[in-house]
């Protein structure tokens, strides 16, 4: 049941988009370096760590063997950082290629608009997208944020030659919007992107040439809508833009840094955040007034962006005042499953703070019923321990991980196209908050690894430090721990301090975590420099 889902086109071992493909799997299926057998604390560890001029909230991208300039082919790690940064590494050494500011003269990235979750700066977020065939030598593209001298905020897309940094395609653009409602942000019956009042968190998603971008507020500070906004990713003209609470407020894109995931017919799958949600139904079974707070929505594309589909929980409003959202999680896009009957089924999942794993038939989400969720394809119900956590899966051979705050990392089995409620192994470790987004490294079916970071404990405190945990488990059993960051002697394989957010990155036997200050990279000990 391997699948890979829609994605950019990619060589082995290339990670060009967050949690490896547009289905957002997490799984990287060609490693063959790293096997359970290997991954241990005598023969696996830290390898180097390098330093970059800010925290790295957005997981870091690779590319095998690019052309760079005086340099040959090279593996090449693309890392971006809250200073409003990108740079590209030699994945093998840690050595710089090049570093690009992502600011224009007189500004600085944006302060932290009276919020505590991105400190101390707010500059690259969100995950960064690449194209491997846009562009003479491929592209990557990102959105970061600044402040000017006069205290104005803008809100960019870049585009970047990967061999060189340099903008491509007339980049940078600024990001505006508007779209036809009264809401909270409207402005005579228009509502009004400002980019003051916004955050991308969301990773980046490319699919069918456009850059989809996603937006979520600074904290809950009023006002703010939720929206979706492509770019053309050659022209970077704006193809279409969704505001999907026009007629009320909040509802935006948290999803924890989780990028939207998009499935092989090319629809788009997010997880709205609490805001306003129309009880009342049209004759479509649709928001009378078009707003689809905290649900679960299938976004059609290709000209313009609409919800062509939904979920809603049927006590959305009881979990609105309760601030229990389903956007704090994001989506997965599953393979297509058989079930017992031989019928073949397209699925996506997501699971909020509600404590419920939600499974959809993306041919027919299950909209929005007041007498109870028996719509929707598969609810598992108290699946999680803990209402404020992060739950983000990953997919393997037919499983599904999840690690929510205060819980084990659990592992869960499909059959016959059903998710069997009670996990099948589990580690013994319990991660605290805000859980952990693991990811997959496998030779095919075989050598499967789940990796995940313990945070140890996330603080609002700038100035707050200790140790992240890198943990690997065999993915057939997680209660069989393979190896942890802490269990070297002496402190060896410490890589820094955790952020909030952090998901591992494996690729071509290396794992890649971000840090506050920088990126840990981890592999093979015969390796590490001398």
């Amino acid at each position: 049941m391997a699948f890979v889902g829609t994605t950019t086109t990619a060589a082995a071992q290339d990670v060009l988009t967050w949690h490896n493909d547009n289905a957002r799997t997490g799984q990287n299926l060609t490693e063959k370096i790293l096997t359970p057998e290997n991954v241990k604390p005598g023969t696996f560890g830290k390898l180097f760590v390098i330093h970059v001029d800010g925290k790295v909230d957005a997981e870091p991208l690779y590319v095998n063997g690019i052309e760079i300039l005086r340099r040959g082919r090279r593996n090449v790690l693309y890392v971006a950082t809250e200073h409003a940064s990108l740079y590209a590494f030699n994945a093998d050494t840690g050595s710089l290629f090049w570093h690009a500011h992502l600011l224009k003269a007189g500004e600085t990235p944006s302060d932290t608009r009276n919020c505590g979750q991105v400190i101390p700066e707010i500059g690259v977020t969100s995950t960064p997208v690449i194209d491997l065939r846009r562009g003479p030598h491929g592209t990557i593209y990102a959105v970061a944020m600044s402040k000017d001298r006069q205290g104005n905020y803008f809100q960019r897309l870049h585009a970047l030659d990967l061999q060189d940094g340099r903008e491509e395609f007339g980049a940078p653009v600024d990001i505006h919007a508007r779209f036809p409602g009264k809401g909270y942000v409207s402005r005579n019956g228009t509502d009004v992107f400002d980019p003051k009042q916004y955050e991308e968190r969301a990773a980046l998603l490319l699919a069918n040439g456009v850059v989809y971008t996603s937006w979520a507020s600074h904290c809950d500070i009023d006002p703010y809508n939720g929206w979706v906004i492509g770019y053309n990713a050659q022209t970077l003209k704006q193809e279409g833009a969704l505001d999907f609470t026009p007629n009320g407020e909040k509802g935006s894109v948290w999803q924890s840094g989780a990028g939207p995931a998009a499935d092989p017919e090319g629809y788009i799958y997010v997880l709205a955040a609490n805001g306003s949600f129309d009880a009342t139904l049209n004759a479509r079974g649709f928001p009378s007034q078009g707003d689809f707070g905290n649900s679960f929505l299938k976004i059609t594309t290709g000209g313009s962006l609409s919800v062509m589909d939904y979920f809603t929980m049927y006590n959305v409003e009881a979990e609105n005042s309760r601030d229990d959202d389903l956007g704090s999680g994001g989506p997965l896009v599953l393979p297509p499953m058989n079930d017992d009957s031989g019928k073949t089924w397209h699925l996506v999942v997501g699971a909020g703070k509600d404590l419920s794993i939600y499974v959809a038939n993306r041919d027919d989400m299950g909209k929005f019923n007041a007498k109870g969720n028996q719509n929707i394809y598969q609810e598992v119900p108290h699946a999680m321990q803990h209402a404020f956590s992060r739950p983000i899966p990953a997919y393997f051979d037919g499983r599904l991980y999840y690690a929510s705050t205060d819980d084990t990392l659990r592992e869960y089995r499909f059959q016959n196209a059903r998710l069997i409620a009670e996990p099948v192994s589990q580690t013994a470790l319990k991660f605290g908050y805000p859980g952990s987004a693991p990811s997959i490294s496998a030779n095919g079916s075989r050598n499967g690894i789940v990796w995940a970071i313990e945070n140890v404990k996330f603080t609002y405190d700038p100035g707050y430090s200790i140790p992240a945990v890198l943990h690997a488990f065999d993915a057939n059993n997680l209660a069989h721990e393979l190896y942890n960051s802490n269990a070297a002697p002496s402190g060896r394989d410490h890589f820094g301090a955790g952020n909030k957010f952090i998901t591992p990155m494996i690729a071509n036997g290396k794992v890649y975590v971000g840090t506050t200050d920088g990126v840990g990279v981890f592999g093979l000990l015969k390796e590490r420099r001398q």
